[in-house]
């Protein structure tokens, strides 16, 4: 084997590792937090309730059971460590994402309502329902299950370049523009649902007597959540005499540009959330990607990066920009 092709070797391997190692920490690093969450929360809020904690509820919304605050912190932790040890042993990478994230999510959100509702409670008989935060945490856990299946997936090798693309031919004295327009309304969808339980839950524990601080905890998630999730929904491409725009969100902000002069080469690729890792905003072995819908993509190399966004029309918008890069090549 030459020493080229050895290097080359050498670096695919590091490529490949290094997600694995990454993946490995952030799965250890959730499975210590939602652990540490379900022991500390019933434990460092003691003296706020009695010497009981309501932790189950019959139909009726009454409280029926309950448990010292010690087993309230160690039956959940319990079963957290056995779902993370049997889902890390023989789940596959992509269901194990979404079965450590849902299952987190379910816990960590079912104590943060039990320390909720038996807050200020000398008796757990007198404790509040969990009817909100048990709908809240269930459809928390259903989302992020399903975001976490999404974004898990294994990133597909990259594709042989298929060139820098055509170019456009532009009539002397002439100035094109070239719009495209691009959103996904599964996005939007998670968005907006996020954002509304952000909003609701403050509303509900207003309308209860005022927010306890725990719950908190779920509002903040959710709000960012929310703007993330809507800051990924939708694009507006713009290929003009400066070069290239792509705006972000339903509001149009923030917005990333590129000057013609700085583009090596655009060309419309296809592309799938699985070569890229996932919907959104994505990192991976292709460069940035704005993945909205599998298909043809605008493709960008600047300043030595690539960068990529899922639009309709991409060939056409590749060759403006590439004539207009051109023109700045040609009379700097």
């Amino acid at each position: 084997m030459s020493e080229r092709k050895a290097r080359g070797k050498l670096r695919e391997l590091r490529e490949i590792r290094a997600p694995r190692g990454w993946a490995a920490w952030g799965t250890a690093a959730w499975a210590a937090g939602v652990l540490a969450l379900l022991v500390a929360l019933p434990l460092s809020m003691r003296g706020a309730y009695g010497d009981r904690l309501a932790t189950h509820w019959g139909t009726s919304g009454e409280p029926d059971g309950s448990l010292p605050p010690w087993a309230a912190a160690v039956a959940p932790a319990a079963v957290w460590a056995a779902l993370a040890a049997a889902v890390c042993w023989r789940a596959a990478r992509r269901w194990r994402a979404a079965a450590l994230v849902s299952g987190g999510v379910l816990l960590a959100g079912g104590q943060v309502s039990i320390a909720r509702a038996n807050l200020h409670h000398a008796d757990w008989r007198d404790a509040d329902p969990v009817s909100v935060g048990a709908v809240v945490t269930l459809f928390a856990a259903v989302a992020a299950g399903c975001v976490a299946a999404l974004v898990s997936r294994r990133p597909a090798a990259a594709p042989a370049s298929r060139g820098r693309g055509a170019r456009m031919e532009i009539p002397e004295g002439e100035r094109r523009v070239w719009l495209s327009r691009t959103a996904n309304p599964w996005l939007r969808l998670v968005g907006a649902a996020a954002g509304a339980v952000a909003v609701a839950v403050p509303l509900v524990g207003a309308g209860a007597g005022g927010l306890a601080q725990p719950m908190w905890l779920l509002v903040a998630p959710f709000a960012v959540t929310s703007v993330a999730v809507l800051g990924c929904s939708s694009v507006r491409v713009r290929v003009g005499e400066r070069g290239m725009d792509v705006a972000f969100g339903p509001l149009g902000w923030p917005v990333r540009r590129w000057d013609a002069a700085d583009v090596e080469w655009a060309r419309a690729e296809r592309r799938t959330p699985a070569q890229v890792g996932g919907w959104g905003y994505r990192l991976s072995g292709l460069g940035t990607t704005v993945m909205l819908r599998g298909g043809e993509c605008l493709v960008i190399r600047a300043k030595g990066k690539d960068f990529a966004v899922s639009v309709d029309d991409a060939e056409r918008g590749a060759a403006l920009l590439n004539s207009l890069a051109g023109a700045h090549t040609e009379h700097p």
